[in-house]
């Protein structure tokens, strides 16, 4: 089988190149999956980089997120079949043909569900929802995020609107509230613009605040501190912008604040089947009825991963790019 490959770190436009690599096997408890769409995102390239809490083995194969359809199984899986459409958001090595996975970490995609919007579903949309589902916020509360034109902060608006929650989103650009708009997101606010606070609180008509997200850093986690109402949650998601945080001790004081982290992975590897198997089916539904929308900027061969890499890390690009075999 034909496979992505990199024998040393670096720019993965330069050190990834296509390799003949022998058809793997499952062993017992495995699954071999035949790709059909793999989604790259930035820590699959900070890996290829040497960047990542993870470093592979060289020579090592690239990529986590991928749909497919089961190809083969190993001794002791049940409850899938050869043929189906299955998806992985944890695999390491899918940017190839075919891989092995775990089968408990494999699930099985409505026919309804199109290749381009599997491929993606797992990594960001499921931190979405679970991010969501750990605030545990009802119909009709207000929530604020920041970096709101992101990927996942365009799936929180989304997916939260569909449950009645009210999500406030900052940007840091003007262009950035009609983009968000032209996508059917409201609610958006740019923190270039002189009373932006007051155009918050003319939105939320004064209701408090009770939860925020930092996927910036920096500043920005202070304008997100500035808006939560007296015993509000801050959940720092990312650091877009700063590794480090500046807060004023006096809002986290005064007003009783919360804050803590959320990491998909410690959070998904950690969350028990039960509920992991209800937001799985919420995040198809939200999917399948439209609410939630999986735009692809792109979709490219594995020879042209050079391109492909250079569109991912296009500025301003809409949707995810994928990789076909």
């Amino acid at each position: 089988m034909r496979a992505l490959i990199h024998s040393e770190f670096g720019a993965p436009e330069t050190v990834l190149a296509v390799e003949e690599r022998p058809l793997p096997e499952p062993g017992p408890g495995q699954v071999r999956v035949r790709t059909l769409r793999a989604t790259i995102h930035n820590h699959d390239l900070w890996t290829v980089r040497g960047t990542y809490g993870f470093k592979p083995e060289l020579p090592a194969r690239a990529g986590t997120e991928a749909v497919g359809v089961v190809d083969a199984l190993g001794d002791g899986v049940t409850g899938l079949d050869v043929g189906q459409r299955v998806v992985t958001g944890g695999t390491f090595g899918v940017w190839a043909e075919y891989f092995v996975a775990g089968a408990a970490g494999l699930i099985p995609v409505p026919d309804g569900l199109p290749d381009e919007a599997a491929a993606q579903l797992v990594s960001m949309p499921f931190s979405a929802v679970s991010l969501l589902h750990s605030l545990d916020l009802k119909p009709g509360d207000w929530m604020v995020q920041n970096a709101a034109n992101g990927a996942v902060g365009r799936m929180v608006a989304q997916i939260g609107a569909a449950r009645g929650i009210n999500v406030i989103g900052l940007v840091r650009r003007a262009e950035g509230v009609a983009e968000l708009r032209d996508q059917g997101i409201s609610n958006v606010v740019s923190t270039e613009a002189d009373g932006w606070r007051d155009e918050v609180a003319a939105l939320t008509g004064d209701a408090p605040i009770l939860a925020g997200v930092d996927s910036v850093g920096g500043d920005a986690s202070a304008d997100v501190v500035s808006l939560l109402a007296d015993g509000g949650t801050l959940v720092v998601f990312g650091a877009m912008h700063s590794p480090d945080m500046r807060l004023p001790s006096g809002d986290v004081i005064f007003k009783q604040l919360t804050i803590r982290g959320f990491w998909g992975s410690r959070v998904s590897r950690d969350m028990d089947p039960e509920t992991r198997s209800m937001l799985f089916t919420q995040l198809m539904g939200h999917v399948l009825a439209g609410e939630l929308t999986l735009p692809v900027a792109g979709t490219y061969a594995l020879d042209d991963i050079a391109e492909a890499v250079a569109a991912s890390t296009t500025a301003g690009r809409v949707g995810k790019v994928l990789l076909r075999p």
